[in-house]
């Protein structure tokens, strides 16, 4: 069980990760066994307080933690904060019963669940009405809708989910998956990371007792503080990680050939100086906007994936080499949980537009 992210056995667990990493972008991997080693080694319980079962790792300690993950392996590491999201949201819930259930088989890794709640904050924002509508009913809520980016919602035993009410209030709920009504089609091949099978969860008339009510109704049940706050510092540190495991390529490659020493040291530096804001940040030390060191972390992972793919040359472009699936998985952070900030300023640097940020 690791204590902290200074434990050697973090090491240990990301050499076998970064081992097994090619090996999903074979069709319909789902990564199990890295699931497995990482309830083995007591992750799960990184992010839960002791009183609930948890090791209680501060932010500070949990983004070391993602940082040095996600530089093994992304697929595995986006898994887990999915995962995280729906364990710290039923964590903050008042509804001790459903915790009581839940929780300790989530530390211990012998069930799964995942969030469903992307409809709430960034996706199908631009429709006129909600995208999983609740009906109060007696014992509980019916839910009818769908909600289009939900991971691994097929290994899953709870979606955590949110939903919205007639007159504008909105629930989260623990879904069950197995209730009836409750539709889970294959999820679409991905640009990158398809073995996290992301995609949608159907809902035709789903009555959902009451027991599993999270929060709500309420209005913007999202900015109610119940626990994973969407986007934050995760999104920046995964990417961060993921630029980490592409400028080791370019190390590799300088070694042998000097003229590419000063564009990796370059690319390192900036890397080295938003890991430094990125840790003040985790520690409450910097005054940093943390949607400008997003907006700064998807266009470092974007250059340095593909500095790496120009430095590996034609080998790079071969389906199985690390290069190519880091330059695909690093366009995953221009359409993960973006808020439009986020998305304008990737917009203005794709268009050689200068922005004010």
């Amino acid at each position: 069980m690791m204590e902290s992210p200074d434990d050697p056995q973090l090491a240990v667990l990301c050499d076998e990760l970064r081992a097994r990493s090619g090996r999903l972008d074979w069709p319909g991997i789902w990564p199990g066994a890295q699931l497995r080693l990482l309830a083995e080694a007591g992750v799960f319980r990184w992010f839960l307080p002791v009183e609930l079962g948890g090791l209680g790792w501060s932010e500070h300690d949990v983004v070391r933690g993602y940082l040095a993950l996600s530089k093994a392996c992304l697929t595995t590491t986006f898994i887990l904060t999915q995962r995280t999201g729906a364990m710290q949201r039923i964590a903050a819930s008042s509804n001790l019963a459903l915790q009581s259930e839940l929780l300790e088989p989530l530390a211990s890794g012998s069930s799964f669940a995942t969030v469903g709640i992307s409809h709430l904050t960034t996706s199908r924002q631009h429709l006129g009405r909600p995208a999983i509508a609740a009906r109060e009913v007696e014992g509980g809520f019916v839910l009818t809708g769908s909600t289009p980016w939900v991971t691994g919602a097929t290994f899953a035993q709870h979606v955590v989910l949110g939903a919205t009410l007639d007159d504008g209030r909105q629930i989260l709920v623990a879904l069950p998956t197995h209730l009836s009504g409750v539709q889970i089609p294959p999820a679409p091949p991905l640009v990158g990371l398809s073995s996290s099978h992301t995609g949608a969860v159907n809902l035709a008339e789903v009555f959902v007792d009451a027991h599993f009510l999270l929060a709500g109704p309420v209005p913007n049940v999202m900015q109610q503080g119940i626990g994973g706050r969407t986007g934050g510092l995760q999104t920046s540190t995964l990417a961060l990680g993921l630029a980490a495991a592409a400028i080791e390529i370019l190390k590799r490659e300088a070694a042998l050939r000097p003229n590419l020493l000063e564009a990796t040291a370059a690319i390192e530096a900036e890397h080295d100086e938003l890991v430094s804001t990125l840790m003040a940040l985790s520690l409450g030390h910097s005054s940093a906007i943390p949607a400008e060191l997003r907006s700064s972390a998807n266009s470092l992972v974007l250059r340095a994936s593909q500095a790496a793919l120009v430095a590996c040359k034609g080998a790079g472009y071969a389906a199985d080499h690390p290069a190519g699936r880091y330059c695909r998985e690093a366009l995953f952070f221009l359409v993960w949980s973006c808020p439009q900030g986020v998305l304008d300023s990737n917009l203005c640097e794709l268009a050689g537009l200068a922005t004010d940020a």
